[in-house]
């Protein structure tokens, strides 16, 4: 199934290599579309993209914040945000 990902602030440069020299069009809060199988949750998508957990706050499925085991589906459309500090 496929899935469009959006990854926000230096997420994209979290990503190995190797895994982004396979998805060209990932860029910064640009949307770009995965391919995972049937019944993959956004903990598998986590670990397909090779991103450190650590350095997740929020992960939103169609505008709302869902938690590591939601199961996706065809379609969805995800933002996967970093902590992000101020002062």
């Amino acid at each position: 199934m496929k899935v469009r990902v959006k990854l926000y602030a230096t997420l994209v440069d979290l990503v190995p290599q190797s895994v982004r020299a396979r998805m060209p069009e990932m860029r910064p809060a640009r949307p770009f579309e995965h391919e995972l199988p049937e019944g993959s949750t956004l903990a598998d998508l986590v670990n397909q993209l090779a991103l450190p957990p650590a350095e997740i706050k929020a992960i939103f499925v169609n505008g709302r914040a869902q938690p590591l085991d939601y199961v996706l589906r065809p379609g969805d459309e995800v933002g996967v945000f970093p902590p992000v500090g101020g002062g």
